[in-house]
């Protein structure tokens, strides 16, 4: 039987701009199971930024339902979304969000500092983290001693820290040349053959078509929600 970790009802999302009210989400249905590889796809302007900040629990809907791993985060309040990224979701950004000054060491283990772990556990884990994405040899360098591609990497292993029930990539080829997006690709499907589901938003076809379903947004709903390769 399929585990739900996503299950969005009637999702709805509006802002306010002036006198203006902007139906940014009129309407999404989604269930994404653990284990799945999903991309999100749509134009600009259809939505799919505003649907990965309500997946990431970075906002709230205004109307509908929204549970991530049976819980129903839609009402909940800034602390309570807080505590369920930092427990649940790992994210990984197009501009790497590292910070300057700190190690690749000190970057990934960073989330374990607000979970409360003890300096000697966050440095063997983020260790081990940095390890699994090929960067063992890179835990004293900073982020400018770091190449595009190992910068996404040190952003991956962070995101990985907290074994979160999701991990969610905005763009996360969106800075790097084809070579190094073709690498940073394949360390996130060996991270989903590792048991993590993964969600990826993209507008680039052939990044999307290595996630096992893809589902297009437009105007504010989902278009279209295509298995592409069979689980």
């Amino acid at each position: 039987m399929n585990q739900e970790v996503i299950k969005l009802e009637n999702i709805k999302r509006f802002f306010k701009i002036g006198d203006v009210e902007v139906q940014a989400l009129r309407g999404v249905n989604l269930i994404i199971n653990k284990g799945e590889y999903v991309a999100l796809m749509g134009p600009s302007g259809s939505g799919k930024s505003t649907l990965m900040n309500l997946l990431g629990c970075l906002d709230t809907p205004s109307a509908g339902k929204y549970w991530l791993s049976g819980q129903d985060v839609s009402q909940m309040d800034d602390d309570e979304l807080a505590e369920i990224r930092n427990k649940e979701i790992g994210f990984v950004f197009q501009t790497f969000n590292l910070l300057p000054r700190s190690t690749a060491l000190d970057n990934v283990a960073l989330p374990l500092v607000y979970a409360g772990f003890s300096r000697t556990e966050r440095n063997e884990r983020a260790l081990k983290t940095l390890e699994s994405v090929g960067l063992a040899d890179r835990t004293d360098h900073k982020p400018n001693e770091l190449s595009g591609g190992q910068r996404q990497r040190v952003a991956i292993a962070r995101a990985l820290i907290n074994n979160p029930s999701i991990i969610l990539a905005d763009e996360p080829t969106g800075n790097l040349d084809t070579k190094t997006s073709y690498e940073i690709m394949e360390l996130m499907e060996k991270i989903h053959e590792e048991g993590n589901t993964v969600i990826i938003v993209t507008h680039e076809e052939d990044i999307a078509r290595r996630a096992h379903r893809i589902v297009r947004l437009r105007d504010g709903v989902v278009e279209s929600d295509t298995l592409v390769k069979p689980l």
